[in-house]
């Protein structure tokens, strides 16, 4: 017992002895009304000036425009805190044409952000709730629906995206920084991407809530670029754009305060969290980018999703060595302008940047995955860049009927391709791969569920091909397609295949 006294006693010196920086002695006033952003930039200052400690916001609302974050600053939401975005945007501060958001932090070290409060980046008013923001009809024009894809009807969202007005741009910022910590806290309503980590090393989510506006578009969970040794886990992620984005250098938004400087994104490890999102659950790659390498995404959960996994070059720079096991996917088409066709799993390499030498995509691995979608899994290489080495290892995957089938269905999306097809009509087979060498196929269960749309054809498609193999494949092709076989496979040389004899195979020009 005198043990256990001791041990408290000790407990209650440390915690007692820590330095804390209470907002509201700083002069922070949490009415909700009150435009906060000096006072607490006061009590960060205070904080990393005496060695760091702890910034507290306590009960209340707080209203925030930029916050700079510094070394050793850890800074704590108590429950029932709520630090909000300013409504105004002349409140953050500007950065060229563009305005950071509400915390900025760079070239620091030992940041956390914790607590059971509330970061609210107040995006609704940064938005035109009236209106879904449409495809251009010249986009539209290759798709299988022409001028009625995806159509919302007039007066209504559909499933948005709505219109952004001028915004802040990332809620949070973290630039060159080293030992970043987030844990707990709960983050709604950005206004643009969430989390932005540039060129950052030694980066832990754990046991987050980010919830966006939905139809929000832009409004990405965590981005991580040019960032190395990070872990995001535990997380319930549910955002209007990617769920998750790990890029190598991303310009396609302008980015306040990247710099680039490492060009590459490395060992990333995605484990036990929830993801949803109008876009990709996870995005891996996509323009102006460099290497992404040694990404491991485990025990994960992709629902309520318009693409599941999504693995883009479009650039110079590869993406290899990525594991992805005991991930549960659901997908499906929607309307409005949304990347993606419902698509649980998407492998895509063509040009987007005509000015470089296009990447390439490497050593790709799933295992256990299963997956219901109103689309089929895409792996589509080009003659600029034949996909490498990629295994699929027990897969379950139920292909089901869409009520959009109609307005949707029936295409390949390929958007961010510097190509005059980006968003055009194709067949679906279950799995169709194209320009891949060295694909495996092992253990895949498919069913046909309700669909009745003759575009739905073969139960796997593969074609212009090396060294292919498919082992104890169960499945068909569309049962409602006369033509449609279980495996079909066209101009291709170096194949193994491993089958029941019941499974129906068709080839062309293989060797």
């Amino acid at each position: 017992m005198s043990r256990s006294i001791t041990l408290f006693l000790l407990l209650f010196i440390t915690i007692s002895n820590a330095q804390t920086y209470d907002v509201s002695k700083f002069g922070a006033v949490g009415d909700g009304k009150t435009l906060n952003t000096q006072s607490i930039q006061k009590a960060v200052d205070a904080c990393t000036k005496n060695g760091g400690g702890t910034v507290i916001i306590p009960f209340g609302t707080f209203i925030i425009g930029t916050v700079y974050l510094k070394d050793n600053v850890h800074l704590y939401l108590e429950t029932g805190a709520i630090l909000r975005g300013s409504p105004n945007l002349k409140d953050y501060a500007p950065f060229n044409e563009v305005h950071y958001g509400m915390l900025y932090a760079e070239n620091a070290e030992n940041i956390t952000i914790s607590g059971q409060g509330n970061i609210d980046g107040n995006g609704d008013v940064f938005f035109d709730k009236t209106k879904p923001k449409k495809i251009e009809q010249e986009g539209t024009k290759d798709t299988r629906q022409k001028g009625n894809f995806r159509k919302v009807e007039d007066g209504g969202l559909g499933d948005g995206p709505i219109v952004p007005l001028n915004r802040p741009y990332q809620m949070f910022i973290f630039s060159n920084c080293k030992r970043v910590t987030l844990k707990e806290i709960f983050v709604t309503r950005p206004p643009f991407w969430t989390m932005l980590f540039a060129d950052c090393d030694g980066v832990l989510v754990d046991g987050i809530r980010l919830w966006t506006n939905m139809l929000a578009p832009n409004a990405d969970g965590i981005d991580v670029a040019s960032s190395k040794n990070v872990i995001i886990t535990n997380s319930d992620i549910r955002a209007g754009d990617d769920a998750i984005a790990i890029v190598g250098y991303d310009h396609h938004f302008e980015i306040p305060g990247f710099k680039g400087l490492r060009h590459v994104s490395e060992n990333i490890n995605i484990s036990n969290c929830n993801l949803q999102s109008y876009s990709s659950g996870i995005r891996i790659g996509f323009l102006d980018q460099n290497t992404v390498r040694n990404i491991n995404i485990t025990n994960c959960n992709i629902t309520n999703s318009t693409r599941g996994i999504g693995i883009f070059v479009r650039d110079q720079g590869s993406l290899e060595n990525i594991n992805i096991s005991n991930v549960n996917i659901e997908t499906k088409l929607r309307t409005g302008d949304w990347w993606g066709n419902g698509e649980p799993i998407h492998i895509s390499a063509v040009t987007g940047n005509k000015d470089v030498k296009l990447g390439s995509i490497k050593n790709v691995i799933f295992s256990n995955i299963t997956c219901k979608a109103e689309n089929g899994i895409l792996i589509y290489g080009s003659k600029e860049s034949i996909i490498e080495n990629v295994t699929f290892n027990n897969i379950t995957f139920e292909l089901t009927d869409s009520k959009l089938n109609y307005v949707a269905g029936g295409n390949i999306d390929l958007r961010g391709a510097a190509t005059e097809k980006q968003l055009f009509k194709h067949d679906i087979p279950a799995f169709f791969a194209q320009y891949v060498n060295g694909l495996t196929i092992k253990d895949l269960k498919l069913a046909w569920t309700g669909t009745r749309m003759p575009y739905f054809t073969n139960g796997i498609e593969v074609a212009n091909f090396t060294d292919l193999q498919i082992e104890n494949f169960k499945g068909t092709g569309s049962p409602v397609n006369k033509d449609a076989v279980a495996v079909f496979l066209e101009n291709g040389s170096q194949i193994n295949l491993n089958l029941n004899k019941k499974v129906t195979v068709k080839k062309k020009g293989v060797n």
